[in-house]
């Protein structure tokens, strides 16, 4: 019996250190494949950006030769498609907004100004010697910048550089050589995007209208401690290990919203995924937020996740904020909500809510289009009424509801009739000016099982 007792615990012990050996070998093997899909995607998402802007390129350059009007609309809406893509895939990247601020421009320049020529083919009006030029200065513009990443290409490969790296603090030899090269060469990226001469055109993204100050921020500073503060409390202090700070960049002052850009790193996490999170320097209110951790099989719905969010704006002070249209994609879904204001939507005043649909968590979050234009509006009367308005549309438009709202146009904002409504099978949104009668957007609503996208 002694002689039994005696091998009993020794047993015990090398079966459960045979168990923590197994569960340690699997956590290293779980982080290293985390690891790995993290970096695949980081690489999947550069040569991406790469390829949208090559795309960007080659379709100025058609559209700079192009004679006929139908050619020149396609081109055109290509280059739309791809600007928006790369912007997209950029902002997914792991590098501060500050150090692309004039990349994001050129990128939305590119795209808003070849709507803004759509447009204007569909006027019936030609193409002027000055619009010409832009479009020429632009080419130049997307050839330098396909230029420099090809540069930048070559030396990631020389050099086996890793995206992940970029935010690893446990190798911070790595990640600071890594910072250099990457950083040296969207300088020189940046450099060559701020010499873009200013478009001039009423358009969202025109200089005039990326120039205006932001209307919904406080005046008062906020320094970096209390802007570091207030990103740990807004993602909850309690879940956070460590907020780091990003050095601003060369380019800081150019962003439509100055604000400090942060890593926060949560707790009992890898800390290769770190969340994104800017805070603005004037009045230290969160403006974006991106928490890019893989999401497991959907368990959630649709409508559950849409409370989810709208709790969550509210928790964060965000009121009369109503849901608009959404988005299903990497295991998550992501919503815009609007703000109303005596039974008005006011579009401009714009917050999306990305949420997780494994386990409803918020891992997207931007409100900077909201605290660009959000201020205390006097909302006129409207000079029309609904059935003025309404005999503005063709008579066989099936309309479904209608409503009123702001919508922006240039750097303006107007109070339109809004009417939701269907038209030979496809569905679509007329806005007829409430003073004017004029028809200021149509937009083709196209939904699938990922949501709807607007046209």
């Amino acid at each position: 019996m002694e002689r039994r007792r005696w091998w009993i615990a020794p047993s015990i012990l090398g079966i459960a250190l045979i168990l923590a050996l197994a569960w340690g070998y699997n956590e290293y093997r779980t982080k290293n494949e985390l690891g790995v899909a993290l970096e695949n995607n980081y690489q999947r998402l550069f040569f991406d950006v790469k390829k949208h802007i090559e795309n960007v390129q080659v379709n100025l350059s058609k559209a700079m030769l192009a004679n006929s009007r139908d050619q020149n609309i396609l081109l055109l809406s290509q280059i739309m498609n791809e600007a928006y893509f790369a912007q997209d895939k950029l902002a997914q990247m792991p590098i501060t907004h500050a150090e692309t601020a004039a990349t994001e421009k050129f990128l939305n320049q590119a795209a808003d100004y070849s709507y803004h020529l759509i447009q204007t083919h569909l006027a019936g009006k030609p193409i002027t010697n000055e619009q010409m030029a832009a479009l020429a200065n632009l080419q130049q513009n997307s050839s330098a910048f396909n230029e420099e990443l090809s540069k930048l290409q070559s030396e990631l490969a020389d050099k086996d550089f890793l995206f992940t790296a970029l935010n690893a603090k446990q190798n911070k030899k790595i990640r600071e050589a890594n910072q250099k090269i990457f950083q040296t060469t969207l300088v020189n990226i940046e450099k060559n995007m701020a010499q873009t001469p200013e478009l001039i055109y009423d358009g969202p993204f025109s200089d005039q209208t990326l120039n205006k100050k932001p209307k919904g921020l406080d005046n008062k500073d906020v320094s970096l401690e209390e802007a570091r503060r207030k990103a740990r409390e807004f993602f909850g202090a309690n879940r956070v290990e460590e907020v780091e700070s990003f050095e601003e960049g060369e380019h800081a002052s150019e962003m439509r919203i100055p604000s400090y850009t942060f890593n926060l790193y949560p707790k009992n996490t890898s800390r290769e995924l770190a969340v994104y999170m800017g805070v603005s320097k004037k009045g230290g209110h969160v403006l974006w937020m991106a928490n890019p951790r893989p999401i497991n099989a959907n368990k959630i719905s649709i409508e559950e996740a849409q409370r989810r969010a709208l709790r969550y704006l509210e928790e964060k002070g965000f009121e009369d904020m109503e849901p608009n249209y959404y988005l299903k994609y990497d295991g998550g879904v992501l919503f815009n909500f609007v703000n109303t204001e005596d039974d008005v939507t006011i579009y401009p005043d714009l917050v999306k809510v990305k949420v997780a649909l494994d386990n409803g968590e918020i891992v997207g979050f931007d409100a900077s289009a909201y605290y660009m234009n959000h201020h205390d509006r006097d909302i006129d009367e409207p000079e029309l009424t609904l059935e003025q308005a309404r005999e503005r549309i063709k008579t066989d438009f099936e309309i479904n509801s209608s409503r009123l709202a702001i919508i922006p146009k240039g750097k303006n904002e107007i109070l339109c009739y809004e009417f939701k409504g269907k038209y030979r099978g496809a569905d679509y949104i007329v806005y007829i000016n409430a003073s004017t009668g004029h028809e200021e957007e149509i937009l083709q609503l196209i939904h699938n099982e990922n949501g709807t996208l607007t046209f």
